[in-house]
């Protein structure tokens, strides 16, 4: 099974409705993507993968609206109880997930990947979200979260980007 099967796999089997968003792989970015299939970027929720820096690694994934910013050395760091933390590598990422950057969902990720959704994500009536590939992408409710397992609603994962 692809990722992307896997992906639709759990979609189907969380019963909330969706729809698939065919996506030019060179515009999977969110806001190459959001510039050019006019979504508004409020509604693209981008899914994390954080390490801790010290042996034996732990990793947690991390969803967070694309007009905020992963608390990366406060809200996660602490939670993770690891003294340093950092955005895992594109390597990591496709070794731990099976998805490439622009495409990593949160949708498919091994059962023993934590998985954290920043607050603000649920307030959302709809989320575009990674499909697993570049290819695709998933417009759904974010009640979808509620269905999946080791899913945890965090308060503060994220902070809003400051406006220039």
């Amino acid at each position: 099974m692809t990722v992307e099967q896997s992906v639709l796999a759990a979609l189907d089997a969380s019963g909330v409705p969706y729809d698939v968003v065919p996506c030019d792989p060179a515009l999977a970015d969110t806001a190459a993507f959001c510039e050019h299939y006019g979504y508004p970027p409020e509604e693209s929720a981008n899914t994390i993968v954080v390490a801790s820096k010290r042996e034996p690694k732990r990793y947690v994934a991390c969803v967070v609206l694309a007009t905020t910013r992963l608390d990366v050395n406060g809200t996660v760091k602490r939670r993770l109880d690891a003294g340093k933390v950092s955005f895992a590598s594109a390597e990591e990422t496709a070794e731990l997930t099976g998805m490439q950057l622009g495409g990593v969902s949160a949708l498919a990720l091994p059962s023993d990947l934590p998985l954290w959704v920043d607050a603000e994500v649920m307030k959302r009536e709809r989320i575009i979200l990674g499909g697993g590939s570049r290819s695709m992408k998933i417009h759904v409710a974010p009640e979808v979260f509620s269905k999946l397992p080791s899913v945890e609603v965090v308060d503060g994962l994220a902070q809003p980007v400051p406006m220039t």
